[in-house]
């Protein structure tokens, strides 16, 4: 008999042992190899209890193909025999990246099934132990992020503006009205800027789409492109003010002249009412630029709507205005049966300094001077 036939009798005894329930021999057979499958001698190691002995079989496997689909899961159940839960959590993450990276025979379907069930065990056990660390203490909500973050209950967000990005400055996603000195005044200006908006609207006037085409730049690539059911109302438009609105609303202007816009030649101030009628979403997107802040004023707020930034969703309320970092991803949706409108302007980020803001303010007016100007509706 050749060494192939004789290897072969061998693997074949070893399985019809296994078979009946002989793990014992099974292994004796295996031993009279130079080489025995790994994978066999794995599955024999395990009905024998052998966890020290089943690794080591797997990691042959795995030193030759570290993203082999069976091995990973065997590695994990081994693991959890051994009572080391992380370890096997780590092994079964990427045995299901895996499968949802290449597929998974049917097989396979039911240990997988297992190890999903496993890590989520894991993870929960995880979070009460860090909880239980942190009971009683004052809510953070910077150690509540970081640890929602670590338990894989939030997504990292980053600044990520699609035109301009300016270094060092804080990832806030979120600014606080108590910040800004000057809010106060415009938030005490709503009602008078609400009776504005009602004369607006029972005059019938159409807002404009708040995403239009261009005809010398290439169409935007979103849903609500020339759909009015998210306008706009400008009083400042690429840096003047739009007349016949600016006359019609002179409370608007008025809040507006608080609030410390950017001045940028063709660019700033940018200041609108935006539209957002029932059942409209607008799709995550990043803003052009972290060098601004954008603020709501809302004015006309219905159930139902809000504003997701980051990881956070804020809905809006009436008077109170929401200020955010606009280059990080965000979205916002009218899910109720009303119309809802906000006033939308840009302010200077205020940890930038003043020479940053002029130098900037220069770098933006080259930009535009140099080709025609993308068109930047705050987000």
């Amino acid at each position: 008999m050749t060494d192939t036939g004789r290897d072969k009798a061998l693997i074949d005894a070893a399985i019809a042992a296994l078979r009946r329930g002989d793990a014992a021999d099974a292994r004796a057979t295996l031993g009279m190899m130079a080489d025995p499958p790994p994978m066999l001698m794995a599955q024999v190691c395990s009905r024998l209890g052998d966890w020290d002995g089943e690794a080591a079989a797997l990691r042959r496997i795995l030193d030759d193909a570290p993203r082999d689909l069976p091995a990973l899961l065997a590695m994990g159940q081994n693991a959890l025999r051994r009572g080391d839960e992380r370890a096997a959590s780590s092994w079964h993450r990427t045995a299901l990246a895996q499968a949802a990276a290449t597929g998974a025979p049917p097989q396979l379907q039911p240990l997988l099934q297992q190890a999903q069930a496993s890590v989520a065990q894991a993870g929960k056990r995880f979070e009460d132990h860090l909880s239980a660390t942190i009971e009683g203490l004052p809510r953070l909500p910077r150690i509540t992020h970081a640890t929602d973050l670590l338990l894989g209950k939030s997504q990292l967000y980053l600044q990520q503006p699609s035109m301009f990005y300016f270094p060092g400055l804080p990832q806030r996603a979120f600014y606080e009205r108590s910040e800004f000195d000057w809010i106060a005044q415009m938030e005490a200006m709503t009602g008078d800027i609400v009776a504005e908006l009602e004369a607006v609207l029972a005059g019938g006037t159409d807002f404009a789409p708040y995403v239009q085409a261009s005809p010398d730049r290439p169409a935007p690539n979103n849903p609500l492109r020339d759909d009015p059911s998210w306008g706009a109302y400008y009083f400042w438009q690429g840096g003047v003010p739009v007349a016949d609105n600016a006359a019609r609303c002179p409370a608007v202007m008025a809040a507006l002249s608080h609030a410390p816009m950017p001045i940028i030649t063709g660019r700033s101030p940018m200041a609108l009412w935006s539209l957002l009628k029932p059942g409209t979403h607008i799709q995550p997107h990043h803003g052009m630029l972290n060098t601004r802040l954008i603020c709501h004023l809302p004015l006309l707020a219905p159930d139902g709507c809000a504003l997701r930034v980051g990881a956070q969703t804020r809905a809006w309320r009436p008077g109170e205005m929401l200020i955010f970092d606009d280059s990080f991803e965000h979205e916002a949706w009218n899910r109720g049966d009303a119309t809802r409108v906000i006033l939308l302007f840009e302010i200077w980020r205020p940890e930038i300094d003043p020479d940053e803001r002029e130098a900037l303010a220069r770098l933006f007016q080259a930009i535009d001077l140099f080709g025609p100007t993308q068109i930047d509706t705050g987000g």
